[in-house]
C-alpha cells in the first residue's frame, strides 16, 4: 500500500480486484440492514465499496495501525459516504473487543499477515459478539490438506515467513477446527480471484 505526501489515502491494488467478488458473497448472505464490523480494514477501500454496495448497512472499520486508520478516515472524507463510522483502533489479539451490537463480521487478508493469536482472537470475539445464525466472513489464501493451492501462494507464504516467522498462509483445516471450537458451522467456501477463498461461517 502507498500514499502520496499530501493525501493520507493508501491504495491496495488487490482491493480493486477482489472487492466485487467479496461483495457478491456478502449480498448473498446478509439481511437487508445492520452493522458490519470489518476487522483489519487496511487502506479503507473495501469499507467504502461495501458501504456503497450495502446501503442498508453501517460499516465499522478497524485497524491496529495508525497509518491505516488515517487512510480509512481520508477515504471516508473523499468518498462522501455517510454509512461508514470513524475507524476504531483494534488489535485482534487483545480481548475483549470494545464494540457491541454488530450484525456480521468481515476479515479480509489478516489471517496470514498476523500471528495465529490474532485468528484465535477473531473467532473467540466473533463468537461472543454474534448471535446464532449471524455470519463471520474471512477472505485470503489457505493451504488445503497441508498443501498450497498454487505456486504463487507457496511463494507468497515463503515471503511472509521471511518477513515475520509468525505469519504465513494457514491450513484451511486448522481454521475450520478453530471456528468449530468457537461455535461456528463448517464454512461455505467460495473460490475467489488470485487463488483466494472466502469462508462464510455461521454462528451455531
Amino acid at each position: 500500500m502507498n500514499a502520496s505526501s499530501t493525501d493520507a489515502r493508501l491504495h491496495a491494488p488487490a482491493a480493486a480486484r477482489n472487492r466485487d467478488a467479496i461483495l457478491t458473497v456478502l449480498k448473498a448472505h446478509l439481511p437487508p440492514e445492520g452493522i458490519l464490523l470489518e476487522i483489519a480494514s487496511g487502506s479503507g477501500e473495501h469499507s467504502i465499496h461495501f458501504a456503497q454496495g450495502l446501503p442498508g448497512y453501517t460499516i465499522q472499520p478497524t485497524d491496529r495501525d495508525e497509518r491505516a486508520r488515517a487512510s480509512i478516515s481520508a477515504w471516508i472524507a473523499a468518498s462522501g459516504v455517510t454509512n461508514v463510522r470513524p475507524p476504531l483502533a483494534l488489535d485482534a489479539t487483545i480481548r475483549p473487543w470494545t464494540i457491541e451490537g454488530v450484525t456480521a463480521i468481515l476479515c479480509i487478508n489478516m489471517i496470514h499477515i498476523s500471528p495465529w493469536a490474532a485468528t484465535e482472537g477473531l473467532f473467540a470475539e466473533a463468537s461472543r459478539l454474534l448471535a446464532p445464525g449471524q455470519f463471520l466472513f474471512t477472505y485470503g489464501p489457505y493451504k488445503r490438506d497441508g498443501a498450497h493451492t498454487s505456486d504463487s501462494n507457496a511463494r507468497f507464504d515463503a515471503d511472509l515467513r521471511r518477513e515475520n516467522p509468525l505469519w504465513g498462509v494457514r491450513d484451511l483445516e486448522a481454521v475450520i477446527a478453530l471456528a468449530a471450537a468457537n461455535g461456528f458451522s463448517t464454512p461455505e467456501i467460495t473460490q475467489m480471484p488470485a487463488n483466494n477463498l472466502t469462508l462464510t461461517f455461521q454462528k451455531r
